[in-house]
């Protein structure tokens, strides 16, 4: 009987192994089509939250494209620098105005004292 059981599962394994190689007159599976990366990054505004929620980078047969990665990665990069260097001068800015408003004409007079015009 353990011979017999030995056997049929052999004959099963070669038929579906020959099955899926392509033992039949059907032709092999097509080519799949490379996925490719449909930049949702705008162009004409600032990247938001959303747009970098949105990114679905397409899978290559070892992982992701590296290329791919590394251009959306380069862009999120330039984006970012670009809105340090805008907040720092806008801080810059900022504390500038707040000096001279703190430190108008008459920061060094004594009270009381009328200043020098």
């Amino acid at each position: 009987m353990f011979l017999f059981l030995l056997i049929a599962m052999v004959v099963v394994v070669a038929a579906v192994t020959l099955a899926v190689v392509g033992g039949g007159d059907s032709a092999a599976l097509p080519e799949a089509a490379p996925e490719q990366l449909v930049d949702p990054l705008p162009a004409g505004r600032p990247v938001g939250r959303a747009d970098v929620e949105a990114i679905r980078l397409p899978v290559s047969p070892r992982g992701y494209r590296m290329s791919e990665v590394d251009d959306v990665l380069s862009r999120l990069g330039a984006e970012l620098a670009e809105r340090d260097a805008r907040i720092a001068e806008l801080e810059s800015a900022l504390a500038g105005a707040q000096a001279r408003r703190v430190g108008g004409p008459g920061l060094f007079t004594k009270p009381g004292e009328e200043r020098d015009r």
